[in-house]
């Protein structure tokens, strides 16, 4: 089997699973009914749009990345500063630690697929190559455009450990990660990390590498709380009443990278419109804003400056503070940029 699959779950694995409130017996489960909506039916029509109806669904050329400023990023005073490397990569300083969030380098999101889904940017592996050492890799699940096999290989020697959904290690170990040096979270779960407090929120979506490991993974998001600052990754998630929860449970948050991007009709309790990224974003008393899941790759039909100029329109409309850096740029999560770079 290719190694991008990553692992099956053992017998021993399951055992562990079952522990969670979040398994049925069988699978890993959404806290309200969630359905992908896609019958046998309608699959070759989809299949045909995704692979084949390309128009404007990437960029014209390849979308640039400011090399790594490793002055700008790491400074010795305290303000938290990150990185958007497109689609869900994240790389944050806090509290003087270096953070990257599912750093999906990779130039194709569909590595089993019998077609590639290219990325929008050139060379992005190489971009490991001048980050610094990483104190933790944070992985909020498995699908391809999170977890990838050439970052993680690429990752391995800088990074000193992984915060991972529960499931997940299993794929690392596999890959020849130290165990000892993962750390797996179900939803709430929380660790002091150096004066961070991170948290594994949840989210409505779902998990799997092939046919037969199905929600057989945990999917999630993070919150990371310190004494002065309050930042949460989405995730990969549906709307759904959950972030109402999250906003009243850890909120108000100073910053969020919020999923925006890849959506569709068949898809929409999994993934969330760019005015539902918004409303979340409120419901969980998020301060100034970020969509991320777009300007990497075209896994769905919409134009691929869809989600941000419906993203822009739909804060501006609710008179909220957002941001849209541009790729490769370090940044405070107190700016507030609103050029058009996508134009």
């Amino acid at each position: 089997m290719r190694k991008q699959f990553g692992a099956k779950p053992t017998k021993a694995d399951i055992q562990q699973y079952e522990q969670s409130p979040q398994w049925d017996g069988e699978h890993f489960v959404n806290s309200i009914p969630t359905s992908m909506a896609i019958s046998l039916r309608t699959l070759p029509k989809l299949l045909y749009k995704q692979f084949c109806e390309k128009k404007d669904r990437e960029p014209s050329q390849p979308l640039p990345i400011v090399p790594f400023d490793k002055e700008a990023f790491v400074t010795d005073d305290h303000e938290v500063r990150y990185i958007w490397y497109g689609h869900s990569v994240v790389l944050l300083r806090i509290q003087g630690k270096n953070i990257l969030i599912d750093p999906m380098f990779g130039s194709n999101a569909a590595p089993i697929a019998p077609f590639p889904i290219k990325r929008f940017s050139e060379n992005t592996l190489a971009i490991i190559d001048e980050l610094p050492t990483i104190d933790v890799v944070l992985l909020s699940h498995d699908h391809y455009d999170h977890l990838d096999y050439d970052s993680i290989q690429k990752l391995q020697s800088k990074v000193k450990q992984f915060y991972v959904a529960l499931g997940v290690k299993r794929h690392l170990v596999k890959w020849n990660i130290k165990p000892e040096s993962i750390t797996e979270f179900d939803w709430w779960q929380q660790v002091n990390f150096h004066d961070i407090n991170i948290t594994f929120t949840p989210t409505r979506h779902f998990s799997g590498r092939g046919l037969t490991d199905r929600a057989k993974s945990l999917w999630g998001g993070w919150a990371l709380q310190t004494p002065t600052e309050n930042i949460w990754f989405s995730g990969d998630s549906g709307y759904g009443p959950h972030f109402e929860v999250i906003g009243k449970r850890l909120g108000t948050f100073d910053f969020a990278f919020m999923e925006c991007g890849q959506y569709n009709e068949n898809w929409s309790q999994i993934h969330m419109f760019p005015e539902e990224t918004v409303q979340a974003a409120i419901d969980a008393g998020v301060r100034n804003m970020m969509p991320v899941h777009w300007a990497g790759f075209a896994l769905a039909q919409h134009t691929w400056t869809d989600p941000v100029v419906r993203f822009v329109a739909a804060a501006e409309k609710h008179e909220c503070l957002y941001h849209v850096p541009q790729l490769g740029t370090v940044q405070k999560i107190t700016n507030q940029n609103h050029t058009a770079w996508w134009q």
